[in-house]
Order: C-alpha cells, then structure tokens, then sequence
C-alpha cells in the first residue's frame, strides 16, 4: 500500500521548467538570431568544403559574370567568386567582431570593478580616462586610431576595442559600487581578505550579467565598425576576402553589377540583425526587471 502511495505523489509530482530555458524558449526572435548566426558560421568554417574556388586568386576572363549555376553569387572585377569570399569572409568579420569584444569586455571589467572597489584617487584616474574617450564620437575615434595605426585588419578590432571600453567599465563600476555594500563583500573586507581576492571570488562573478548583455548586443555593431573601417580603406586590405572591403570596390559597380556589392552587404546585415536579436534574448533571461 504504501509503495502505491509513493508512486502516486511521484506522478503527482510537479514538473518544474527551469525560468531561463522557459524564457529562451517561448522567445521567437532570440532562436531566429542564433539559427542565422549558427548557419552563417558553419558555412564560414565550412567555405574549403562548399565552394573550391580560392578567394584570392583571380580568373581575369571571368570578371563580373552574374549570378549562375557555377558562381551563385556572381564574380567580382577580377573575376574571384564572391560566395568563395563571402564564406571566407565570414571567419574574418565575424571573428574580429566577436573578438574585440571580447577583448573589450576583459579590459572593461577589470578596470571597472578597480574603479569602484577602491575609489578614491584610482577611481578618479580611470573615469577621468573614460570621459575623455567619451568625449569623441566612437566612429570618429576609431578612424583616427585605425589611421594613427596603419590600415589593416588587427588594427581596426583594436581601435574598436579602444573606443568602446568606457561603456564597459561603467558598468562594471557601477555594480561593483552597489555590491561594495552588500554584507558579503563587507564581511570579506572585514574578515581581512586580499581585495584582490574580493574582487575575482566576489565583485566579478556578480556583475557580470549586465556586461554579458552589453557585449552580446556590442557584437553585431563591433561587426558593423569593422566593415566601416574596411569600407574607408582603413580595415582590411585587398585582396583579403572582408565583407566591409569588398562592399568597398563592389559600390562603384552597383548599377551595372548589382550582385557584387549586394550579398556581401545582405550577409552583413543579417549577422548584425542577429547578434541584436540574441542580445535582445540574453537581456530578457538575465534582466531581473525584464517582464519577458
């Protein structure tokens, strides 16, 4: 009887949904961004499979050849597939994208959470640094750093690294200004322990959140600066198969060969669209004021 009973109240037994994977899987948007994002970094990891065409090499006889069963996406001026170097492409925007972000992220936190755990002279050092960097237009500092560094690709992420630091240690600051007060952190500092020590077990783990969402939303106009700065010349150099750079040449031939500038375009758009819907996503799970 009473082997009955217990398997009765496990039937009964409620079935509990994690909040985070409920969230993530009633939002629409948030799973149309990763498919498309997903899709467009294998077929970039898979470009050497998809398409035997080399991005660099040039077929001069087949110079601006429309879209067709050999080349889908048409030829460029020199006569280089542009899906080879769309899908090639790929691994440079993207990546450079996701990376200085990356980098900017770290770089924020640290100098962030510094900022706001000890204050004082340290903290008016760092944001006084911030403010200046605020005070020029983001794109504007990140030509001039991208031209004060030389043309190229590394130069370009670094320059967009640079200028979009301020954003994340104000937020690191900021949180780590309100968990300075709460008891755990003061019964740490009370209990004698290293700040340093503080900040990694602590202050970090615990405003991360708002960082996450920051630098997923970031990503997609990190991917979009970066194109900028190859569309100016200041990017990417030929032939190095960029999507920024190849919108660059491929505009001056738009109204006779409409394809060479346009899916580079097209896929540029709709990884910047995607990585706005994830960070859009991101903020609704790990929000707590979000109402999704």
């Amino acid at each position: 009887m009473s082997a009955e009973i217990q398997t009765v109240k496990q039937i009964e037994k409620p079935i509990t949904i994690h909040p985070v994977w409920y969230k993530l899987k009633n939002n629409k948007m948030t799973w149309i961004g990763f498919v498309i994002i997903f899709v467009i970094i294998l077929t970039s990891l898979l470009a050497p499979v998809l398409t035997s065409y080399d991005p660099t090499k040039i077929y001069i006889v087949e110079k601006f050849q429309g879209p067709s069963g050999k080349h889908w996406f048409g030829t460029d001026e020199v006569g280089r597939d542009i899906l080879s170097r769309i899908l090639y492409g790929g691994r440079l925007s993207l990546g450079m994208g996701v990376l200085a972000i990356l980098i900017t992220a770290a770089i924020g936190i640290v100098l962030g959470t510094i900022s706001g755990f000890f204050g004082g002279y340290i903290d008016q050092i760092i944001m006084r640094i911030m403010d200046m960097i605020l005070a020029f237009p983001t794109l504007i500092l990140a030509m001039a750093l991208a031209a004060a560094l030389g043309p190229s690709l590394q130069n370009a992420m670094l320059a967009i690294a640079i200028v979009k630091i301020p954003v994340y240690v104000r937020l690191a600051r900021s949180e780590t200004l309100v968990l300075r007060e709460k008891l755990f952190v003061k019964s740490a500092i009370t209990f004698g322990i290293h700040p340093v020590r503080i900040i990694l077990k602590h202050i970090v783990p615990n405003s991360l959140s708002p960082v996450i969402i920051q630098a997923t939303l970031d990503i997609g106009d990190a991917i979009l600066m970066i194109a900028t700065l190859g569309f100016l010349g200041l990017g990417a150099q030929p032939p190095t198969p960029e999507w920024g750079a190849m919108i660059s040449i491929g505009w001056k031939y738009l109204l006779d060969f409409w394809w060479y500038p346009t899916f580079p375009g097209i896929f540029l758009f709709m990884s910047s669209c995607a990585f706005n819907l994830i960070g859009d996503g991101i903020r609704d799970i790990l929000d707590p004021k979000s109402n999704s």
